[in-house]
């Protein structure tokens, strides 16, 4: 084992196998891991569990040949472009085109990357995107729904009480395990909180379980290419909607960067040199064009998942590969599926009110990690114009070619100022 100096700390490293049964205890819990999060991205976005499942473990195998079987890595739905993806669903009359498209950008925009740093090294990510850049990207990007999250929730004028009621519970017991919880329960606190919310809607008479008796015990996933003649296809588009969810990428680079560091941390390897993070940024880019492509959301590494390896330390190939093909299996489960599809709206909303604040608070977190300076005048206007920009509904036009808003017009802002506004001396 390479290790950087570091004595080994895994039960289990990267090449090997755990024995059966305990091998697959293993491979569940990191489904379970990935699960809450996984299922509640495409429910937000009204795209199908099942597809966003198969892409889930079709991604992670794809992102294991890639880098050669070298990283412990699972690869689950984004939160990062719930917010440019909703918006583009919304901009196109309920459309998953534009949507769709972009998030197929964004992966090839992962490999022209990845191509890249192969080439002259990673050294321009972070001399475009410093901290100060990111960190109110992230803002933006937690915060644009929040809106929607609150409607959702029921908090607002003539709300159902029983709406209300769920999302409150919902919502505190997300917090309680997050705050409280002890072992594995604390990295899956959203799935704890959506099985409790969901009982609870269960209880008052809001939910509806139709679509369960009707559907059948094995059913192909809901897969929507973007050709043909069914009625759930999409279209490529490449217009203004697709093209503005292109900047996210670089956000989720440099997340992907963290992650990986950190899993190097844990399991005592060096994944930025061996495989290379040419490898696993192409490995988590291509995982999200081929998600795109069925019409699933984007790819991401996860953090619930390398808090299971943190946790456990099992760090086998062989326990994420498994975990993978499980996700694929649980995607033909019809029943199962639909099940998911019944969480109403209520449950969703009470969730997202801690998602999205916690994805901002992420933004804060990259600025207090770095010890970003607001006494700097350059830092604050930075700062301030993107947020307001990202967060105000600006919208820049050319003409009919060209049309910038949100996130990605809140961060061409934020890496034009960084780049023309002179360092002051600390």
């Amino acid at each position: 084992m390479e290790n950087s100096g570091k004595e080994k700390r895994m039960l289990l490293d990267v090449h090997e196998k755990p024995f059966l049964i305990p091998g697959l205890l293993l491979s569940f819990q990191h489904v379970f891991a990935m699960f809450g999060a996984t299922i509640l991205v495409p429910l937000v976005l009204g795209l199908p569990v099942s597809t966003a499942l198969l892409a889930s473990g079709v991604g992670t195998l794809i992102y294991m040949v890639v880098t050669q079987f070298k990283v412990p890595v699972y690869l689950g739905s984004s939160f990062a472009y719930i917010t440019a993806m909703s918006f583009a669903i919304d901009q196109m009359g309920g459309s998953i085109d534009a949507a769709q498209t972009g998030i197929m950008l964004v992966g090839l925009v992962y490999v022209v990357v990845a191509f890249i740093i192969h080439k002259i090294g990673s050294g321009w990510i972070n001399k475009l995107f410093p901290p100060i850049v990111i960190g109110p990207m992230i803002v933006v990007i937690g915060l644009g729904l929040s809106a929607t999250a609150v409607q959702n929730a029921g908090f607002v004028s003539g709300g159902d009480w029983r709406q209300i009621l769920t999302a409150v519970v919902t919502f505190a017991v997300a917090v309680f395990v997050t705050c409280k919880g002890k072992g594995f329960a604390k990295v899956i606190p959203f799935l704890i909180a959506i099985i409790v919310g969901y009982i609870v809607a269960i209880l008052l008479g809001i939910v509806d379980l139709t679509p369960v008796h009707e559907a059948s015990w094995f059913a192909l996933p809901d897969i929507r290419l973007p050709f043909g003649n069914s009625p759930d296809r999409y279209n490529f588009y490449f217009g203004a909607e697709a093209l503005a969810i292109i900047p996210i990428a670089f956000v989720t680079i440099a997340e992907h960067m963290g992650d990986v560091m950190v899993l190097g941390e844990i399991t005592g390897h060096d994944y930025i040199k061996k495989p290379g993070l040419d490898r696993t940024l192409a490995g988590d880019g291509i995982a999200s064009l081929f998600s795109a492509f069925i019409g699933g959301p984007a790819n991401t590494t996860y953090g619930e998942n390398t808090g299971v390896i943190g946790m456990t330390k099992v760090a086998s190939i062989s326990v994420i590969r498994n975990a993978s093909i499980i996700a694929i299996i649980i995607s033909f489960l019809g029943k199962f599926t639909a099940l998911i599809s019944t969480i109403p709206q209520s449950v969703l909303g009470g969730m997202s009110i801690l998602l999205y604040g916690v994805i901002a608070s992420n933004g804060l977190k990259v600025l207090i990690s770095d010890r970003t300076d607001f006494n700097q005048s350059r830092n604050l206007i930075i700062a301030s114009a993107m947020l307001v920009i990202g967060l105000g509904g600006a919208v820049f036009e050319v003409g009919s070619a060209l049309v910038i808003s949100g996130t990605a017009l809140s961060a061409v802002v934020g890496i034009i100022l960084n780049l023309v506004l002179p360092a002051e001396e600390k």
